[in-house]
This record gives structure tokens, sequence and C-alpha cells, in this order.
């Protein structure tokens, strides 16, 4: 059979759009369309894995052509300065493309590993100027990075030299694992991610996004324990023996418990669990708990402490650099990631670690049970997905693997026919995504809701925000102006240029970022929740006294310190749950909120307790600041909002009105209907991955623009 062309959207990587008609060698002509094309995609919200490899292949060569021509001397000053000019130029463009999206940053990075992707695009961006590609040495995989960079922070905690000289034969059995490649038939010659990831953005149809499930049991249920049916399905499938679950269920539904049982439905011990630090002594509650017969150990610091002979192995993401080497080795028979999200930026060091030590496990043991939790998988765009399906064996750095591509290629489809996305989609979910929503399989559980509350800030802080939000403001229209007036383009554009709004803002978050310039987007939302705080713990202290016990988040330190100074001043006590607190006292504190009748407020960390810790007992929260995100603010109201609460959970949202915080807070609603389209199969309009940062800078100079 004759393959396909290459004109559609999911067709194997071609020529680069840039490979048009150029004069041979004029390398830097080559790459003033690509990086043009690439732009372009970036602001369509188009970031596919080709974009990335392409923009990465551009700043390959940019930094290989700078270099040759600052080193030719056979050509004159001003032609080489001509030269110069002509690659800062292309640098700019894709200095304020990568900040558009915040995953194309790390790839500009001198020190990034180039993918076989990248280093196609480079070939071809030569060859279309007529330079023969030299010969490359094929980098070392990306997993291997992280054990080589903390080679000298490895420990091997003593108890573990004991377990291996005390247990000599628990040597693993590498032919019991067979991989099994899977060699494209059809699909030979195609691009697949790309449309895998597509498939959930304009497949949904109305369908959820959970694998067909069988039956619940509780077979495996403590005594005096009770699962939901929805639990139960969940360990009935391990039970029958399927191995990889994305386990997206909304929070609230009782992820850890239903973790916990399937291991023990698969018997896979030892079992690792890689979750955020806030929550490992829960960790090891919970698995007392739902499995009493199995030891569990918490790995605090160096592991001195630790047990190596227990079946359970709670590890936080801090501190897996110092541990990688020995726990790819140990002969795991499971490993479950909590709060999966934390691992969807692949450049991280985290996400790194977490996906070599399950690479190193599949090596090792045959069919272990590996799970991926999270709420709140997607959190920016569909390309979240990507570290979690590696790290389930789903994929690879570019093609799916094993079991996916076999039920692909079954299909007989390929991304040229429309029904190849609605069954792509079908074959990924069947791997093993299993997500519900609490209206659907939790009736009990009360009704949520988010309330806004607009507080006027007419002290002086008020005053001096409304005057930094101006001179913000007016930054902003005197560079767009200075953009205006220096462009060359004869085109003209009526009314405001909202492209060049946009380049502007993108301008203006870069210099925020690298800290130039004066008061900026980060630094007047932390004014504003500064100036917020007193209002926003007045109100948490009133909801305490009429309706009972009251979760405070705030994100900054300084906003928690002005709620506790406010609470002690009313006389009335409170818990503060902050990320600089060890396990123990976090936890402590926490127990003192659910029991205590006497503690009336949790004060938290929107970032480091608004994960994984129970705390139903409040059925009222106080936002005193904004998050940079939907998915935050839901983990955040999630804490209340779950299986145990009996009350009404609301969300009493403190908004500083005629500020940046009003249009902060529309950006991030307007941003919530992410996951409801790719998993839940909405038909809400699925929102661009731009930043929210960088769309409350469009909007604040679109609105001064109008003004004038």
């Amino acid at each position: 059979m004759a393959r396909p062309a290459r004109r559609s959207t999911g067709a194997r990587r071609g020529a680069p759009r840039a490979q048009r008609r150029v004069r041979e060698g004029d390398v830097i002509a080559v790459l003033a369309r690509a990086v043009r094309d690439v732009e372009a995609a970036v602001k369509r919200d188009r970031v596919t894995p080709s974009v990335r490899a392409e923009f990465q292949a551009i700043a390959l060569v940019l930094r290989e052509e700078r270099a040759r021509v600052q080193a030719d001397q056979s050509t004159g000053e001003g032609r080489r300065a001509e030269q110069l000019k002509r690659l800062d130029g292309i640098a700019t463009i894709l200095a304020t493309t990568a900040v558009r999206n915040s995953g194309l940053l790390a790839l500009l990075a001198d020190d990034a590993v180039a993918t076989e992707a990248a280093r196609s695009h480079r070939r071809e961006l030569l060859a279309a100027a007529g330079i023969e590609a030299p010969e490359e040495v094929a980098p070392q995989p990306v997993q291997a990075a992280p054990v080589a960079a903390s080679a000298e922070r490895q420990v091997v905690p003593q108890s573990v030299i004991s377990r291996q000289l005390a247990n000599p034969f628990l040597a693993p059995d590498f032919d019991a694992v067979r991989p099994t490649a899977v060699r494209p038939r059809r699909l030979a010659g195609w691009e697949v991610l790309e449309p895998l990831f597509n498939s959930f953005e304009r497949a949904g149809g109305g369908a959820p996004a959970c694998m067909p499930l069988p039956f619940p049991t509780s077979q495996f249920t403590p005594a005096g324990l009770e699962l939901m049916p929805h639990q139960g399905q969940l360990v009935a499938a391990a039970a029958n023996g399927h191995r990889t679950f994305l386990l997206a269920d909304e929070p609230g539904l009782g992820k850890t418990a239903q973790s916990l049982l399937a291991a023990e439905a698969a018997q896979a011990f030892p079992l690792l669990v890689v979750v955020p630090n806030v929550v490992k002594t829960n960790w090891a509650r919970e698995a007392a708990r739902w499995v009493p017969q199995r030891r569990a150990t918490v790995i605090q610091g160096n592991g001195e402490n630790a047990d190596a002979f227990a079946d359970i192995v709670v590890v936080n993401y801090e501190v897996l650099d110092r541990h990688v080497g020995w726990l790819g080795d140990f002969g795991f028979g499971g490993m479950v990631v909590d709060e999966a999200h934390f691992i969807k930026n692949k450049s991280s060091q985290r996400s790194q670690h977490v996906l070599e030590i399950a690479q190193r496990l599949r090596l090792r043991t045959a069919r272990p049970l590996l799970m991926a939790l999270t709420g709140t998988p997607l959190i920016n765009d569909i390309d979240d997905f990507r570290a979690i399906w590696q790290f389930l064996g789903w994929i690879d750095e570019e093609k799916p693997l094993g079991e996916l591509m076999e039920c692909l290629e079954a299909t007989g489809l390929t991304p040229a026919d429309p029904a190849f996305y609605p069954a792509a989609r079908q074959c990924v979910i069947d791997r093993g995504i299993v997500r519900r929503r609490k209206v659907d399989v939790a009736a009990d559980i009360p009704a949520r809701r988010i309330a806004d509350l607009p507080v006027e800030l007419d002290d002086k802080a008020g005053r001096s925000i409304r005057a930094a939000e101006r001179e913000l403001a007016r930054r902003l229209v005197k560079r767009y102006e200075s953009a205006l007036a220096a462009r060359e383009s004869a085109t003209v554009v009526e009314g405001i240029d909202h492209a060049l709004v946009r380049k502007v803002a993108a301008w203006e978050l870069k210099d925020s970022t690298s800290g130039t310039g004066g008061d900026n987007v980060f630094t007047m939302m932390r004014r504003i929740g500064q100036a917020k705080a007193g209002l926003a713990a007045d109100y948490a202290a009133q909801l305490a006294r009429s309706a009972g016990k009251v979760v405070f988040f705030a994100k900054h330190i300084d906003v928690m310190d002005v709620a506790e100074e406010t609470f002690d001043g009313m006389g009335l006590r409170y818990s503060s749950i902050r990320g600089d607190q060890t396990p123990s006292v976090r936890q402590r504190n926490i127990d003192a909120f659910v029991n205590d009748p006497d503690v009336a407020v949790a004060v938290c960390s929107l970032t480091s307790a608004g994960v994984g810790i129970n705390l139903q007992v409040a059925s009222n929260l106080v936002l005193a600041e904004l998050s940079w995100t939907d998915a935050e603010q839901t983990q955040a109201i999630d804490r209340s909002h779950r299986i145990g609460q009996t009350e009404p959970v609301t969300a009493w949202r403190i908004i500083a009105a005629q500020t940046l915080d009003a249009r902060i807070a529309e950006l991030i609603d307007s941003k919530a209907g992410l996951a409801a389209r790719a998993l839940d199969g909405s038909d809400e309009e699925m929102q661009g991955s731009a930043d929210v940062q960088l769309e409350a800078l469009v909007a604040l100079l679109t609105a001064a623009l109008e003004d004038r």
C-alpha cells in the first residue's frame, strides 16, 4: 500500500515550512522564516511536539551560526555586524515566543538535551540553506541526567544495605520482563503523539474519559471499613489484572484508599509511593488504616530511620534526588505517584527522577502496578498528560508503546481519517484512565459554591496600589507606542493593534520574571494580598463565630502572618499549616484543627496545604489571595469538599474591587473548562494555554488604550 501523503495534520515530519526557495547558504533567511512559523503556531496555542522540536532546532542552529559568524575573520566588520543584528532579531523572537509558553523556556538553555526530533529538524534547516549537517554524537537518555547531576548527594540508607544482605536471593529476574516492542505497520511514518493529545481536545463527544470498570469488590477491604462503589470498581480492575492507572477522580473521592487496596489486590509489594512532602504522614496513616497487615515506612531526609523491610515505602519529591539510585534497584512491585500533576514539567528534576525510577522498575519487574493519582491532571494545556503517560509506560519521547500502539494499529485508521481521533482517545482511556465526578458517584456529598466578596481598598495601601496599577498601565502604553512608531511595516492597523498588544505584554512579562522594571503583575498581586489580609482575616473570624470552623488560605507568608496576628488579637485559636514545617508539626496542627473544638481556624498555605490533606470538618473556606490557576483553587476547596463532608461547602473568595485582582479572578474562571472538556466529555470551549499573567497584562493594556 502506498504511504499516505504528508499534507494532513498528523502526518510524519516532512520538510519544515521554512524550506522554501532561499539563497543557498543563507542560514539566517531559513531561520527567520522558520521562527515566524513557530511564533504563529504558539500564538494560536498550537504548541505541538513538532513545533517544540522545530523551536529547539532553531535555537541550536542559531547558536551555531552566531559562533560561526563571530569567528569568521574573512567577513568584513560591516557584514559581520549586519549578520549578528539579524541573528539578534531571531533570538528576540525566540525569547518572546518562549514567554507565551513556559514549556519552551527550558529548550533555550545551553544544557538542554536535544531530542531526536529536534536534531532531525536541525538537519532539515541546514539542508534548506544548502549546508550538509556534520555528524552528531547521540545524546545520553534524558532519564540519566538527574543521577549524574546529583551523584554526590546520593545516599543508601543503612536499612537498605541490611535488607540486601539479609535477602541475597532477591535479585531481579530480568528474563521475566519481556518488552513488547510493536513495529508500526499502517501508522509507520506518521507522527502519532500529537494526534493522540489532540484527540482529547476535539473528540470528547459527550463521553467521559473512564475505562470500562468491573463490578465493585470489597474482598480486600479491612473489617470495619467500607468502600464506596466507585472505589471498589477500581480495586476490582486491579484484581482482574489491570496494571496501569491514571486515577483522575475529582479531589475528595478517596484516591488514596483505592490505590492502597489496588496494590493489595495486585500483590504489588513492596510498593513505592512518591508524594508531596505535606502528605507523607497522612499516607502512612492511611496505609495503617486500609492495609493494616502491611508495614509502611516514611523516608525523611537521608533515610537514617527508614525501614527497608517495610511493604510500603513513602518518599517525597523533594528528597528523590538523594534516593533515586537505590530506589531504582530495590525491586518494587508497584509505584504510586500522588498529585501526579507535579511531574508535568519534564525538564524538572523531580519529573526526570520519577520517570527514571519507573523505567528501571519496568526493566526489573514483570507487569508492575503503576498508578498516577491526580484530581487535576490538566492545569495549563493538554500536553500536561505527556509526563504522566510516559510514567505509566504508554508512550516514550516520540511514539506510543506496547498495548497502546497495538490498539491504535487495530483501529485500521490513520490521523488523516476523522474517525481516528475518537478511536485513539478510547485506546488511551482503555489503558487505564479512570475519571469519576462527585456529582455522578457521590451524590451524598453536599454541593459546593464559590462566592466572591468584593472589598474596597480605601486606605493608604489601596490608594498606593491603584496608583501603581495606573503607572504600570502607562508604562505598557508607552512601550506600545514606541513599538508602533518603530515598526517598519507599511501595514496600517485601524484602532488597537491587538497582535502588538500581546507582544508588548509578553515583553513586560519577560522583564517581570527577570526582576527588571518597577511594579509588575507579580509584585502588584502580592501588594494586593497584603492589603486584603486584615479584611480577609476579619471575615474569617466572623464566619468562625457564626458558622463554625473555617479554613483560611493565603499564598504568601506575610499574609498568613497578618491573619494570625488578627486572630491572636481577637482571642481566636487557630492552627498554622505551612510549607516550612516538619511533617510531624504539620500533622499535629492538622489534628488540632480537626479534633479540638476550640481551634476555630486553620491558616493554610495555598501551595503547601492545598493538596492531600483532609479538612472536611470545616464547610467554609476563605481564599484571601488568588491562585494563578483554577486547578490550584479547586484543590484547595476540595480539602473540605470531599467524602465525609456533611454540609454544603462555600469558598469565600476575597476580591479587591477595581484592581488587577478582579481581572485575575475573571481569567481564572475563564480557564476552568480544560479538564471538563478533555476528561468529562463536556462541550465547554477549550481554553488556551496562555499564562494568566500574560492575559492580565493584555487586558490592562487594552483597557488603557481604549480609555485614551
